[in-house]
């Protein structure tokens, strides 16, 4: 994922944090055949694949090769997980000659970007990935899901479960899953169901290699560049609120939508705290940010937006604040929730049955 240029600062320091968005790869699969019923021993339901997927993403230890497919371009990277006494510890690498690395230890992501000559110090919540997005779906998040095994096949001799989770509605993206044995994913799609008959895939990880290891020494986590004379950004640790209390909202959510976080955070490239708002379904989810809009900053535009990769950028001035929200979601979905955003205590939006969506036709 490569930074967008913009008017506004923050928002170009945004783009650079979303560079650790989801990462993939494209392999060749062998030809499809009926699914058939699992082996004794073995998941049989769609959403128990999809939990024994986001164990062994989340405990095992392992080291893969993939590519990252979107946009027509494609992108090799290295992945290694590894959990050491209940600690996260993440690496991710690009071997396309950039020279970028991502390393995650625990809640702390130090990212590693030469062609830049920046690192760039943040946060990420406990059980977020540097795979970006994987689904984890539970019985709420299943009403907004049509979830379903649709075949088995093989990729590169591995055998695999063809999962699929697609949305109901026109507010999110779906997924397609391609899941080995051992519940690892060997490559993933992410589905945009709208406006083209079946669907197309927005962007796709898919592995070369993936291997379980029984052990990853600590240097596997090391930077293999020299930060000599780079510029350090570092982001405060955010200081979470009740999100029953929050000091702004969004008035308009898609169904099954909520909030999961609130949080005031320091920004690099901000001049003061930054709100920070998640919105989910347990599935996908937006990012929300509110900053005290400067006279510096008024002479930039009023709205702004940008798509990089499957994520959508969308800013624009609420009440004196800038309001800026992120998401791998359609753009009107982020458009949508960051427009009706207000302070606490505002005077709420009028509410349509059927959403924002309603009179406004996709573009």
């Amino acid at each position: 994922m490569r930074p967008a240029k913009f008017g506004s600062g923050y928002l170009g320091v945004l783009a650079l944090a979303l560079a650790v968005a989801l990462c993939g790869a494209a392999s060749a699969a062998e030809p499809v055949r009926p699914a058939a019923p699992a082996h004794s021993g073995q998941p049989s339901r769609p959403m128990q694949w999809l939990r024994r997927m986001n164990h062994a993403l989340t405990a095992l230890d392992y080291e893969g090769t993939f590519a990252h497919s979107q946009d027509g371009k494609v992108q090799m990277l290295r992945i290694i997980h590894r959990v050491k006494d209940g600690v996260v510890s993440e690496r991710l690498q690009s071997l396309d000659g950039s020279g970028r690395e991502f390393i995650r230890r625990g809640s702390k992501l130090t990212c590693y970007l030469p062609d830049k000559r920046m690192v760039l110090v943040e946060h990420m919540l406990p059980r977020s990935s540097l795979l970006g997005d994987i689904p984890v779906i539970n019985a709420q998040t299943a009403r907004f899901y049509d979830i379903r095994e649709v075949a088995r096949m093989r990729i590169d001799q591995h055998a695999t479960r063809l999962i699929t989770v697609m949305p109901k509605d026109q507010y999110r993206y779906g997924y397609r899953l391609w899941i080995d044995r051992s519940g690892l994913p060997l490559k993933i799609q992410l589905w945009d169901t709208r406006n083209r008959p079946g669907g197309h895939v927005i962007e796709q990880i898919a592995f070369a290699t993936l291997e379980v290891r029984s052990h990853i020494p600590g240097s596997a986590f090391k930077p293999g560049i020299s930060t000599a004379g780079y510029r350090w950004l570092r982001t405060d640790a955010s200081v979470p609120r009740s999100v029953r209390m929050p000091a702004w909202s969004a008035e308009w959510l898609p169904p099954g939508f909520h909030m999961a976080m609130s949080a005031a955070q320091v920004m690099p490239g901000s001049p003061g705290p930054v709100d920070h708002l998640v919105y989910t379904d347990g599935l996908a989810s937006v990012s929300v940010f509110v900053e005290r809009h400067t006279e510096t900053a008024s002479r930039g535009p009023v709205v702004e937006s940008a798509r990089m990769g499957a994520s959508y950028v969308f800013s624009t001035l609420v009440d004196g604040h800038r309001v800026t929200a992120v998401g791998e979601v359609p753009a009107r979905t982020v458009r949508s929730i960051a427009d009706s955003v207000r302070a606490a205590g505002k005077t709420s939006l009028p509410r349509l049955p059927a959403g924002p969506f309603a009179h406004s036709p996709e573009p």
